[in-house]
Parts: C-alpha cells; structure tokens; sequence
C-alpha cells in the first residue's frame, strides 16, 4: 500500500453562523480502503463529503488527494480531480428526462470521452455488474422500483472507472432485504474496480458490511475511528449508543441540554 493517502483531511473546520459544523477534522482514507463515517442528522457528515467534492469550502483547513492540496484548485486542475471520482447519491439522483443507459454513460459522453453509439453498450455492460438486464437500459427511470433506481445509480457512479467512489447513505428508503442487495453489489463492485471508498451512512447494517474501518462524528469532531468489526466494542459510551440505538446515554443527554 502507497504511504501517501488517497484522501487526507487535516485541521477541517466550517461554521455556518453561530453553528460550528466541522470542528477540527482529521481523517486519512488509504487507497483501496473502504472508510464509512456515521453519526446523527446534523453532525456534519454531508457537510464534510462537500468539502471533499469541492461543493463546499471548508473555513480552516486541508484537504488533499494523492497528496495534492484541492483547496483553490485552477478550474482544469479540478475538473481533473473530479474525474477520478464516482458518487452514488442518496436518493439515486436519476435524471427523469433520459434513459437509463443515458443516465449510466452521463459522465463519459459529458466528458468526450465516449461516443454516444459506444455508450448504450458499456451502459449495458456497466447494468449487468449491478445484476441489471440489458431490457432496462431503454426504460426510463420512472419505471424503476426503488432498488433498480439504486442499482442504475452505483452503475453510474462505476462506469467511468474511478479511482474514488462517494457512497451517501446509499441504502436510504430500501427495505431490509433490498438494502442488504445493495450493500453485496458495492461491495462486489468496489473490489472489481480496486476502488477507494468513502460513505456516509447511520444504517449499521451498511457500514459494517461495506466498511473495512468505520469513523464516527459528533457535534462536528470525530470522537472515535476503528477497524469495522470494533464498533460494536468501541469502549466509547457515545459509539456504543448509536450503533445499538438507545434512546438513553450521553448524546440525548446533550440533545436534552
């Protein structure tokens, strides 16, 4: 494995008024490495996956890829960093207006790096690693169930071949079996690509399944990070409470306060 971090932040900090967001995050995500952060609604989470995307610019702070520093980047030197990127959106994020293959080869046909008559074919091939026939490619996302919608969208997030795969709760509005579906194909997938991943979740089921080391946020620092199979007997009360989801214990102490 590289010395050098595939992404590393160091000292990240956002306020948006009075309301400190971040407070001093420090995270390293090895290449190759599965690193899921959970934690409450509100803890910074999404916040933190924007400043890495370069959607949000973090107050105070480093954010660096392959080594690089992305904050203040040149427009080229961004887009070249987001090409290495892939991201499943939490809610798919389809775009109703074309077909699914359409929706698969977005990214490639965008960036000129594919012609449209080659498109519906890797669109096809990309559908069947996420167990899609190739029949779904002409419909429209409409037509799709909740889960098939999460399928196109991790075919989408995995055609262009990324380095980098941004994973938001993906398993959000899915029933138990579905969810689990969801979680063996990123996992399947991740492993074909030999993908860098990051996710955002509060669903433990996902995390522990997709994640080789879980980092947890609360009121906007990162209270504990560990290998997966740890978070059940992480020792730290506030963990302990979420992941077995009490209504009792340090955090509704502070919600309460």
């Amino acid at each position: 494995m590289s010395q050098t971090p595939k992404i590393e932040l160091r000292g990240l900090k956002k306020a948006f008024g009075p309301k400190q967001v971040l407070d001093g995050v420090d995270l390293t995500v090895n290449r190759g490495e599965s690193l899921v952060i959970i934690g409450g609604s509100g803890t910074g989470k999404s916040v933190a996956l924007k400043c890495i995307l370069g959607l949000m610019r973090p107050d105070v702070g480093s954010i660096r890829v392959d080594g690089r520093e992305t904050i203040d980047q040149s427009g080229r030197e961004k887009e070249e960093m987001l090409s290495k990127f892939g991201m499943l959106f939490q809610g798919a994020a389809l775009f109703d207006s074309l077909p699914v293959w359409e929706n698969v080869t977005f990214g490639l046909v965008q960036s000129g790096k594919v012609k449209r008559k080659k498109a519906k074919e890797i669109a096809v091939e990309t559908l069947s690693m996420v167990g899609l026939s190739p029949d779904v490619a002409d419909l429209s996302p409409s037509e799709l169930s909740g889960g098939m919608q999460k399928r196109v969208g991790l075919a989408r997030a995995i055609a262009t071949n990324p380095e980098v795969i941004f994973f938001d709760e993906p398993t959000t509005g899915l029933d138990p079996i579905m969810a689990d579906v969801i979680n063996d194909l990123i996992v399947k997938c991740v492993r074909q690509l030999g993908a860098t991943t990051l996710s955002i979740t509060h669903d433990m089921a996902s995390a522990t399944k997709i994640a080789d080391r879980i980092a947890m946020l609360y009121q906007g620092k990162l209270i504990w990070v560990g290998p997966s199979k740890q978070v059940y007997h992480s020792g730290n009360p506030y963990v302990d409470q979420f992941v077995h989801g009490r209504a009792e214990g340090p955090i509704q102490m502070s919600l309460r306060a």
